[in-house]
């Protein structure tokens, strides 16, 4: 087994330093034991679980989600199916996202519009809403 400087480590998983500080912290990545210098080595398994979180980061799972996720790599008695309930779950959050950013860009648009329309004024369409009570813009 190879073992690896929290520099190796980050540039193999493609994170900083820092990122896995932060992740050791958050008890995503557990402490790694100390060289004979004092340097914390980390083992090639240290690597496969930052690329996992790194991965599940960019599908938009949260830090305690990756921690389930995590979990369930370990116990893997019908740990796909739950991993696919999770997923799911993570599918219809994105829907819901993508949903709500629609409805701020065409309210964003709306509000552009009218400001175009208004040429040089001391009103501004834009403030106004947003200062207004019970705005539903």
């Amino acid at each position: 087994m190879e073992y690896l400087t929290i520099g190796q480590l980050a540039k193999q998983a493609h994170v900083n330093r820092e990122t896995v500080r932060y992740y050791e912290r958050r008890r995503l990545l557990s402490r790694p034991p100390r060289s004979i210098s004092g340097y914390r080595v980390f083992s090639d398994d240290a690597v496969r679980r930052l690329r996992f979180i790194r991965h599940a980061k960019m599908l938009g799972f949260s830090l305690n989600e990756i921690r389930e996720l995590l979990a369930l790599r370990v116990d893997s008695i019908d740990a796909c199916d739950r991993v696919r309930v999770r997923a799911q779950a993570k599918l219809a959050d994105i829907d819901n996202k993508i949903r709500s950013l629609r409805q701020m860009k065409a309210a964003l648009t709306r509000l552009v519009g009218a400001c175009e329309r208004r040429g040089k004024t001391g009103d501004c369409p834009i403030l106004d809403s947003l200062e207004a009570p019970g705005a539903d813009i």
